[in-house]
């Protein structure tokens, strides 16, 4: 038989075989990873919406690797310089300037439209955590701090929420006097340093950072006032120090008996983790409440610490960004997966997501996550704090500043002037990299 007769005689069994070879190979499993902190329920959110995810795409395989916020970032780190970070990854938005200043430290999402819903997201939220035109992640939720009181307590002590700098100050030392052991608020040493540049922005009206000057706003004498409002505030027992937060080890403090026991009467903490600081609460004072946030007199902006919470981002060396991508639109944007996810990560950015969980009765204006990003958003806020703020080497920096303060190892003097003079100086490098 002639090669031309059998070719055409053959064509349509070569062409049907070439198929069936195709959809095989596309039904071989895919193995993804994922990665995200956080306390207990975001994890069991998380998990359940995964679980869901391998239901719908029986052919990914998704291995979970989760943990609090201690060591969280150390071990990325390693892991990016290795290339071996998770497929998907929960990053912060401060993050950007560390692991992509010129915004190739991820995958560029903008690349995987086909298999993430990005209409679902206003423009300039994306625009947050776009570095170069490449977008770095999808941004969870808007968050910021606000204070949190555990009802119960602030009952049995006799004192009212606090509605101004100088009533929580006030209200340390009543709790003080009743039981020496309690405190109005227990904050970490991120919290503290948030705390006190709300007080420098409502006093002085500027950001503490110029990133095109790479230096702090800040004057010597400024920066005493910093750290001194800083050492009031402990002293007025407001919350613990840093030596009496180490008596109980290295844990995170939603996870310290004190908390759980409600010994510590509340936290100056991001909208998006409010609910998992209640979580860790044992019967009765297992409820916390909205309070309010105070401004000095004459202050004009409220100095808040607004910014995209949390990211899903991709991570640069993915052999799967298509899977990776489905996993991603699914928690964000599939009415399965934001059901499962819930506000763990905060009120959803995600237009599909607000109107899903709305319609399930999910998002409440009472709700302590939506109220606490409510009742920010109503403030002045239009100084915006600065990702550099964030730098991870400069609030260990402060960690280990307000350790020798508290300790009694250095002066507020001498605490204000290392301390700046340090910092400066990881500024500067952080911005030029």
């Amino acid at each position: 038989m002639p090669e031309s007769i059998m070719a055409k005689l053959f064509a349509p069994v070569a062409a049907s075989l070439l198929l069936a070879c195709s959809l095989v190979a596309a039904a071989e499993p895919v193995d993804i990873r994922i990665s995200w902190w956080g306390g207990n329920s975001r994890h069991q959110a998380t998990l359940q919406a995964i679980e869901l995810f391998e239901k719908k795409y029986p052919d990914i395989k998704v291995k979970a690797e989760y943990a609090g916020w201690e060591g969280y970032l150390s071990r990325l780190t390693v892991q990016i310089a290795g290339g071996s970070e998770p497929d998907v990854i929960q990053t912060n938005w401060n993050w950007l300037p560390v692991f992509s200043q010129t915004g190739t430290g991820f995958y560029d999402l903008n690349t995987l439209k086909a298999d993430i819903d990005l209409s679902q997201y206003d423009p300039g939220t994306l625009a947050s955590v776009t570095v170069n035109n490449k977008l770095n992640g999808i941004p969870v939720a808007i968050t910021a701090r606000s204070f949190y009181y555990n009802k119960k307590l602030w009952e049995e002590m006799g004192v009212s929420y606090p509605q101004s700098w100088q009533e929580l100050m006030a209200a340390g030392k009543a709790f003080q006097v009743r039981d020496q052991s309690k405190y109005p608020l227990v904050l970490d040493y991120m919290e503290s340093l948030t705390l006190v540049q709300s007080w420098m922005v409502q006093k002085y009206n500027i950001a503490a950072i110029d990133e095109q000057k790479m230096k702090f706003n800040y004057t010597p004498e400024q920066w005493v006032e910093f750290f001194q409002i800083y050492k009031d505030l402990v002293d007025s027992h407001v919350f613990p120090s840093m030596r009496v937060l180490s008596s109980y080890g290295k844990s995170n403090t939603w996870e310290m008996k004190p908390w759980i026991a409600g010994q510590w009467g509340g936290v100056y903490m991001w909208n998006t983790n409010a609910v998992m600081y209640e979580n860790n609460l044992s019967a009765p004072y297992n409820k916390l409440e909205l309070g309010p946030f105070f401004m000095l007199p004459g202050a004009k902006d409220a100095g808040l610490f607004l910014k995209p919470t949390m990211m899903f981002s991709v991570g640069k060396s993915t052999r799967h960004p298509a899977a990776a991508a489905k996993l991603i639109d699914f928690l964000m944007n599939d009415p399965q997966g934001v059901a499962a996810m819930g506000l763990e990560r905060g009120t959803p950015q995600s237009k599909k997501a607000y109107q899903h969980l709305t319609a399930q009765g999910v998002i409440q204006p009472d709700n302590i996550t939506v109220a606490g990003i409510n009742a920010s958003l109503a403030l002045p806020h239009e100084i915006a704090t600065s990702p550099y703020f964030d730098n991870p080497q400069l609030v260990e920096l402060w960690h280990n500043t307000i350790e020798h303060l508290d300790q009694g190892n250095t002066t507020v003097k001498e605490a204000a002037a290392n301390f700046s003079r340090s910092a400066e100086r990881i500024l500067k490098r952080a911005i030029k990299k």
